[in-house]
């Protein structure tokens, strides 16, 4: 098979994961051109049977499958073993967040499949990671949201904790995993030949990659923790769509029924929101006019931003604050993006057709390359379609 050219082109990845965060790794690498090999058991990988079904097919797995091609593998057995050894003698990445003791069964270590492959990086998902008390308890992104401290960030300021309506634990972990697997491919081939040995740069080693799935998590808060005064000080908490450091920044309705989000939090984009307000006075200036001062009376100024956009219509808000450069967007539902004249010019979005199901909307790889972009080539494909084709391409069985 001739994977379409892309920025990953050549680079051969073996997926060895399941569920959503750790599979979307090598679901990424593919959308920039990897051949990735998903092996699956012969029950078929648990996304097949999970989430929303339609003419009985998966959803999940026509988004998290694509690009990929489908390699059926009886881990359990003395020839499924062989043949993923010999499969990773000519691979470079393999992810997996099966856990130390499943790879122990499936003879699949990182120390065994080193030693088979020097030049391998193995990218291991989990959600506390290697060491510390907790290592080998089971979770996912809700509880690395969870844990990680996001979701007591989250939510009105007299409301409970509360998690995000998406999977963005999972989705970060996965971003996290691509940096991580291509850092140390990165690192590996500075230093050492290509798999073929053409190259003439001469021994590079592959490497370990641990993701703890709490750790994008704690990146998100990076500046919430920097900001902390420690013990015997009031910890930062839940402030709706506010934010501590800045005002305005909120979402607020308009006078026919929408919400817009607006965040100019400057003293420079303050200033010129002012006299839109009919604040520009002398006190209205010496009130909000400077951070230090406006954070004093950050109720009173939200609430004044959002008493002048409740008079509007949405268009007409957004017209005059951008006008002033005053930085605002709509706040966009599933429904009104698909119809977004941005997401449209831009072409963020395509539709493929998905055997047994039929046209989806799929969102476009990003990021954008101009010489090398990513493309979504098909959907998820049907279980083992490809074992004979994958054999024949990386092992000329």
């Amino acid at each position: 098979m001739n994977v379409t050219a892309g920025a990953l082109s050549g680079l051969r990845v073996l997926d060895l994961s399941i569920l959503f965060a750790a599979p979307q790794i090598a679901t990424v690498l593919g959308d920039f051109g990897a051949d990735v090999v998903k092996i699956e058991p012969p029950s078929g990988d648990p996304m097949r049977f999970v989430g929303p079904v339609r003419g009985g097919e998966s959803l999940n797995w026509a988004l998290i499958g694509r690009n990929k091609r489908s390699v059926e593998l009886d881990m359990t057995t003395p020839e499924g073993q062989a043949t993923l050894h010999r499969l990773v003698a000519v691979a470079d990445v393999v992810v997996e967040n099966a856990g130390p003791s499943v790879l122990r069964k499936w003879r699949a270590t990182w120390e065994e499949l080193s030693a088979i492959n020097p030049r391998l990086v193995m990218v291991s998902v989990s959600i506390y990671g290697e060491g510390g008390p907790f290592e080998g308890r089971p979770g996912n992104g809700t509880l690395a949201e969870a844990f990680g401290g996001f979701t007591a960030m989250t939510g009105e300021t007299d409301g409970p904790p509360m998690l995000p309506s998406l999977p963005l634990g999972d989705v970060l972990t996965a971003m996290w995993g691509v940096i991580g697997a291509l850092l140390a491919c990165w690192s590996r081939d500075a230093s050492g030949p290509g798999r073929d040995g053409a190259d003439p740069k001469g021994t590079g080693r592959g490497q370990h990659v641990d993701i703890a799935m709490y750790d994008p998590i704690l990146f998100v808060l990076s500046g919430t923790l920097t900001q902390y005064d420690g013990p015997g000080t009031r910890p930062p908490g839940r402030t709706g769509s506010r934010i501590p450091s800045g005002v305005p920044r909120n979402i607020y309705r308009t006078g026919d029924g929408h919400h817009i989000a607006v965040s100019g939090s400057t003293d420079q984009q303050v200033a010129r929101l002012l006299p839109l307000l009919g604040l520009d006075t002398v006190a209205g200036r010496a009130r909000f006019g400077r951070s230090v001062d406006r954070m004093q009376a950050a109720d009173e100024l939200d609430g004044l931003v959002a008493e002048w956009i409740a008079g509007l219509p949405r268009e007409e808000a957004l017209a005059v604050l951008l006008d002033a450069r005053i930085p605002a967007a709509p706040v966009n539902d599933v429904v009104s993006l698909l119809a977004d004249r941005q997401i449209a010019g831009r072409g963020d979005l395509v539709e493929l057709d998905v055997a047994g199901i039929g046209r989806r909307t799929f969102v476009r790889p990003t990021p954008r390359l101009s010489e090398t972009p990513g493309e979504i080539r098909h959907a998820g494909p049907a279980r083992g379609a490809h074992t004979a084709e994958v054999l024949a391409d990386w092992l000329d069985d």
